[in-house]
């Protein structure tokens, strides 16, 4: 009986010593996600996309959030400032958002979040208005920028909000082509395209999907890549003409709050992957024009310190008055 009685006792003890296995990380209800733009707006348009193939993997329903508003900032603070349970995940945009906290916009930096993964990156295009025959070609566009500067023609853009990523492309390509331009600042890029659209601004530049289904009312005249989009074969660079000389553009990501468990970021990690290679998301992808670029948790955190290391570099002797 003693022997029985200590016997009993060793595996106890070994049970109570043995390491506990984490347990999986499951979300338990609808996954909010928090959109920084507009409804409509490029951001917004590729997060439901993916959100909808995504929800078979994640297992719950993923309710889509916009929270416009200072340049994605109010957004951002509100993603900072959620319950860091995995149950709100958010789109962050670069270069954004690295230029929202170089601006001090928010309270949030780079450190209260935690990047869950990459879900694209595209290219900087600049585009006029379809009927606008003033331009033909970039060169065009460049000629009239040059002439007209510091008159009361002087060319207008529009962009989607103060440093925000499509006014650092705008600023980039008048900068390297030697013109100044007014710049005609819009919430976000949704409302940019609008005003040009609307003739309130001679060129704008965005990136190619935020056009997708709208490419008959512009003409694209040039791309900030080193070669040829091949989607665009018949569109110069920027460098091949002379001008910017490397590539420009954007990416969207997704991110929780900082304090999430490894579990967590583990979880999402997976199922945006699979979604992300799922065979119908593709085609979707396709169809809408979006440059699906997945990246891990762990290189869409180094993206993000790149970003903000660009971000700050432009801070002195990039911007004009």
């Amino acid at each position: 009986m003693k022997k029985m009685l200590a016997l009993l006792l060793v595996f106890c003890t070994m049970f109570a010593l043995a390491p506990t296995a984490r347990a999986e990380f499951k979300p338990d209800g609808p996954v909010t996600m928090i959109i920084s733009y507009k409804a409509g707006s490029g951001t917004d348009n590729t997060a439901r996309v993916l959100a909808k193939y995504a929800e078979k993997y994640v297992g719950q329903t993923i309710v889509i959030e916009n929270v416009e508003g200072g340049s994605g900032s109010i957004g951002w603070s509100q993603l900072a400032e959620a319950e860091p349970d995995g149950m709100t995940l958010g789109f962050i945009n670069l270069p954004n958002f690295s230029s929202s906290i170089v601006n001090e916009m928010g309270t949030y930096t780079v450190e209260s979040f935690t990047a869950i993964c990459n879900h694209v990156t595209e290219t900087s295009i600049v585009i006029v208005r379809a009927d606008d025959d003033r331009f033909a070609d970039l060169e065009a566009l460049v000629k009239y920028g040059q002439e007209k500067q510091g008159t009361k023609e002087e060319l207008l853009a529009s962009t989607n909000g103060p440093q925000a990523s499509n006014h650092i492309g705008a600023q980039a390509f008048a900068n390297s082509a030697g013109f100044t331009y007014i710049d005609i600042p819009q919430g976000g890029t949704a409302d940019q395209l609008l005003s040009l659209r609307g003739s309130e601004a001679d060129f704008a530049v965005v990136k190619l999907a935020d056009i997708a289904g709208q490419e008959a009312e512009y003409k694209i005249l040039g791309v900030f890549a080193e070669e040829r989009l091949p989607e665009l074969p018949d569109v110069p660079t920027l460098k091949e003409l002379g001008y910017y000389d490397s590539w420009l553009g954007s990416s969207r990501l997704i991110a929780a709050p900082a304090g999430v468990s490894e579990e967590v970021v583990a979880f999402y990690e997976a199922a945006f992957k699979a979604a992300m290679e799922d065979e119908e998301y593709l085609a979707a992808a396709e169809q809408a024009g979006m440059a699906t670029d997945y990246k891990d948790a762990a290189a869409t955190a180094e993206l993000i310190a790149q970003q903000q290391t660009f971000a700050e570099s432009l801070a002195e002797g990039f911007w004009y008055e």
